[in-house]
């Protein structure tokens, strides 16, 4: 089945809630380290296409894999292949999808940032000209949500960065994909255990009713190095989190009680342990879960998924990356960045 437009209602403007950002130019065709392959690739290790045979010391770049059979539940998926940013007009630009508008994404106007301004917002044009005609051509509605470190490179780039790209106007999931990559190196450690917390901010689309949401959350991170033998074994929790419209209204509890009666907050995602998470890159990709407990003590599952990231810096200081985690019962996808450091103490 092939994907359906549906019709939404544009956000009308506002003035943005945060200023300017000190994010750098990204053009992830440039910055990638090592061979890459424009069509993906595919391994055993489940990491997403992008950078062949990369190494702890190369840059990587990792991209959400193409969906572009139309009769693929998930059609769609990794169209979004190239994105840069303009630091000179804080503008985003996204390539391969179709009626985002002629000129590059703007800042967001109603909701400009994610999660305390970790994570900046920008919108796809609500409409294009005709350059013969001279009319208006509605356009759908695509937002970016895009993440930069707080680290530097040598040369002054973030040491680490993701973009996600969305619409609602679709049913099933509409077209889009993700983007996250490392522009520095990566020294494994060799044993004992560490831990990150960080932040995450993304978008949440709807396989069945179309809509597009916002989603926070905070995310910790433990590794311990010593085992598993098949790479080191990864914790993981996503938690605190949050939901709200495209008009950046707080709809947590009326989605939690959605869920089940009586929830008033979105259950607690965790990282499924297991060997073969870690590869000598640095790349992580695992399995996530979300559980909750019913009115009746029944444990029921909410969400499943995965996490896609990637680890950075002369101690493995940060990791990088991107959650995808789906729900049946409301039909809905949480497609998110997060980006966690070693050692820092999640704020209350």
């Amino acid at each position: 089945m092939k994907n359906q437009i549906i019709s939404l209602a544009m956000i009308a403007g506002l003035a943005a809630c945060s200023g300017g950002n000190p994010f750098d130019v990204v053009e992830t065709e440039e910055v990638a380290g090592g061979e890459t392959d424009g069509d993906g690739i595919t391994t055993d290790s489940g990491v997403p296409p992008g950078t062949v045979s990369p190494s702890a010391g190369s840059t990587v770049f990792r991209s959400e894999p193409l969906s572009d059979a139309a009769g693929a539940e998930n059609y769609g998926n990794g169209f979004a292949n190239s994105v840069s940013y303009n630091s000179a007009d804080d503008t985003f630009t996204v390539n391969n999808l179709a009626f985002d508008g002629d000129s590059p994404y703007q800042r967001g106007t109603i909701v400009s940032s994610l999660n305390e301004g970790r994570f900046a917002v920008y919108e796809a044009e609500d409409s294009a000209t005709d350059p013969i005609g001279g009319g208006a051509i509605d356009q759908l509605t695509y937002r970016a949500v895009y993440g930069v470190s707080r680290n530097r490179t040598d040369t002054g780039i973030p040491t680490t960065q993701f973009a996600i790209i969305r619409t609602g106007n679709y049913i099933p999931y509409g077209f889009g994909g993700f983007i996250y990559q490392r522009d520095e190196t990566v020294t494994l450690p060799a044993s004992l255990q560490a831990g990150y917390t960080g932040s995450a901010g993304g978008l949440r689309d709807f396989k069945s009713g179309g809509g597009l949401q916002y989603t926070t959350s905070d995310i910790r991170i433990s590794v311990d190095y010593d085992d598993f033998d098949d790479g080191a074994a990864v914790r993981g929790a996503i938690e605190n989190r949050k939901v709200f419209d495209i008009d950046g209204n707080d709809i947590t509890s009326e989605v939690a009680n959605q869920i089940s009666e009586g929830l008033t907050e979105l259950p607690i995602a965790r990282f499924v342990i297991g060997p073969g998470v870690l590869q000598e890159s640095g790349d992580l990709v695992g399995e996530i879960t979300a559980n909750y407990t019913d009115v009746e003590g029944n444990v029921a599952s909410y969400e499943t998924g995965n996490y896609y990231a990637i680890m950075s810096g002369d101690n493995a200081e940060e990791i990088i990356g991107v959650f995808v985690l789906e729900s049946a019962s409301q039909s809905s996808r949480d497609t998110s960045g997060f980006i966690a450091y070693r050692g820092d103490v999640l704020r209350p």
